[in-house]
């Protein structure tokens, strides 16, 4: 099992610090990527504090969910993306893409969905799900972006928030995007 570093909180009261966290081998279905940018939004500091009571935070936490990255490895299934394209995450890196809200594209309602981190982690890498704020990311192909290289890569980042929001907060409206 390979490690990345990574900027983690190991309480609601302490400051980030670099730290070493386990990432797994792709599945079939995924595609490992080695981070370029992740934006920094609220809703990773609210969580990294622990200030959602919906949510509690399970430490170490690695917050991020709007990541810009080049795929590094890729599994035998993976028909969406090759070695070296750049793609983007927002907050969700996999589901079990059968149940009704997966059929509707509402992925997030998916009772087994996985948040990009404090999410648990259903391979066993780790109790839970480690995001952006790493030097790497496996995920689902389906819960990826393929991003143009001609765009300023670090301004890609902070746009997948939108995504995010308007996925995670319903009574927003269906997302056009």
């Amino acid at each position: 099992m390979p490690n990345a570093k990574a900027f983690a909180a190991s309480s609601a009261t302490s400051p980030l610090a670099l730290s070493n966290i386990p990432r797994r081998e792709p599945t079939d279905r995924d595609v490992e990527i080695d981070i370029l940018y992740c934006g920094v939004c609220h809703s990773d500091l609210h969580q990294v504090r622990n200030e959602w009571s919906a949510v509690p935070t399970t430490y170490p936490c690695v917050p991020g969910h709007e990541i810009v990255g080049r795929v590094t490895k890729t599994g035998s299934a993976v028909t969406k993306h090759r070695v070296g394209d750049v793609v983007g995450v927002g907050c969700l890196v996999d589901s079990d893409q059968k149940c009704p809200s997966c059929a509707a594209n509402r992925e997030q309602f998916c009772p087994h969905a996985t948040f990009t981190y404090n999410s648990p982690d259903k391979h066993g890498t780790a109790p839970v799900t480690y995001g952006g704020y790493s030097t790497s990311i496996v995920v689902n192909e389906h819960f990826t972006l393929k991003v143009p290289t001609n765009l300023n890569l670090a301004g890609v980042a902070p746009l997948l928030c939108r995504h995010h929001h308007l996925l995670a907060h319903p009574w927003l409206g269906r997302c056009e995007g």
